[in-house]
């Protein structure tokens, strides 16, 4: 449970957010320093046990305040505070960590940087060779920016920062499902998956054990990132990583087509699958010049899909067609023997004729083979996204 205390400050279309959990010893230095820049503050209870609550009240009029009962953790706070930050019609959140290590000012170099780049994700990039910074710190930031790097493909040199900027409306129809220290890895990779530009920008930072409380458990917490990284690697592996390569080669327009017509609640899972095998047959058999037309002959005749049909039936585009012929030619060997396939630059036409029955008949086979593939797997792939829709 949570309950939400409201300032009456005029609103910007930027705010800043405070998460904290006892760090009573800074928060108030933070709160002064950050006042001083901006007047739109959300400061997130994390069920503190200390003095925090007494600070807070101190800052009631000037701040809005959400407050967990029990301590969640820093990824629900984060989501909370976005939560209420949208509701209030603000377009950018800056995140803050309570413990002192940021410098407030550094928020205008947030700023100046999001009004070049609109719409971005603006990270605060610290410098971790500099003298104080704990060494279980800055393995931790090199194993997260590897990972991070193998999820998204972007190579950022401080994936664990805390000083961030986001754009809230782009986390729109994201359904987050980390609340502890993890969510910072969460929301970033899948905001890049949407395309989100991420920009770096360097920070200052300090680290006073006197004052600094971090409540990071390095067994437990990094547990967790690792199992996130794990689930996070195995989804870009299986869908972003090939939908990306769907990208490169038929374009983003392309595929978003394909997209729409895979999720339309036109047709049966059946009748999708299929036109994306026949589309597949269709753009390997050798018929040239002819493929595309016949294709959609046919599926008018089989009631197919004719979007999916005519898309599918482009698979033999030049990135593709060295493989699609290896693989027509070497069915045709195994199927009824003749010469092994070997690479030369010198081919005659006396070569050509001996191996086209070869390569004629393996191409029908291939195309049989990766129509059926494609059926296949398409089929799982959208029972499987129906399934996890359905449960959201």
């Amino acid at each position: 449970m949570q309950s939400i205390k409201q300032n009456n400050s005029s609103e910007k279309k930027w705010c800043v957010i405070i998460p904290t959990f006892n760090n009573d010893k800074t928060l108030e230095k933070v709160l002064k320093e950050v006042l001083s820049i901006c007047k739109n503050i959300i400061v997130v209870n994390d069920g503190s046990d200390d003095n925090t609550s007494q600070i807070l009240k101190n800052f009631s009029d000037k701040i809005d305040i959400i407050t967990h009962k029990e301590n969640q953790g820093k990824g629900k706070s984060l989501r909370d505070a976005f939560e209420y930050a949208i509701k209030k019609d603000f377009e950018y959140g800056i995140t803050i960590d309570s413990d002192g290590q940021h410098y407030p000012a550094d928020i205008n170099l947030f700023v100046e940087v999001i009004s070049k780049h609109p719409d971005s994700i603006i990270v605060g990039a610290r410098d971790m060779m500099q003298d104080g910074i704990p060494k279980k710190s800055s393995f931790g930031n090199k194993f997260s920016n590897f990972w991070f790097w193998a999820e998204t493909g972007i190579s950022l040199s401080d994936t664990q920062t805390g000083f961030r900027l986001y754009p809230l409306n782009k986390m729109n129809g994201i359904r987050f499902f980390t609340v502890k220290f993890e969510f910072e890895i969460e929301v970033m990779v899948r905001m890049a998956w949407k395309d989100v530009l991420i920009k770096e920008v360097p920070i200052r930072v300090k680290y006073d054990d006197k004052e600094r409380v971090s409540h990071f458990r390095p067994f437990k917490d990094f547990t967790r990132i690792s199992i996130l990284n794990t689930v996070l690697f195995t989804i870009a592996l299986l869908y972003y990583i090939p939908l990306r390569g769907l990208c490169f080669l038929f374009g983003k327009e392309k595929v978003k087509n394909i997209r729409k017509e895979f999720f339309s609640q036109k047709g049966s899972l059946f009748q999708k699958s299929a036109s994306i095998g026949f589309g597949v047959f269709m753009g390997v058999v050798p018929i040239w010049g002819f493929q595309m037309l016949v294709a959609i002959f046919l599926s008018y005749i089989f009631r197919l899909n004719k979007v999916i049909v005519l898309i599918f039936s482009n698979i033999s585009i030049p990135p593709l067609l060295p493989f699609i012929l290896f693989g027509s030619y070497y069915a045709g060997h195994l199927l009824i023997g003749g010469e092994k396939l070997i690479f030369s630059t010198e081919i005659n036409l006396e070569q050509v004729q001996s191996v086209l029955k070869q390569y004629l008949i393996g191409s029908v086979i291939f195309a049989l083979f990766l129509g059926f593939l494609f059926s296949i797997s398409s089929y799982l792939f959208m029972s499987l996204s129906n399934k996890l829709i359905s449960k959201k």
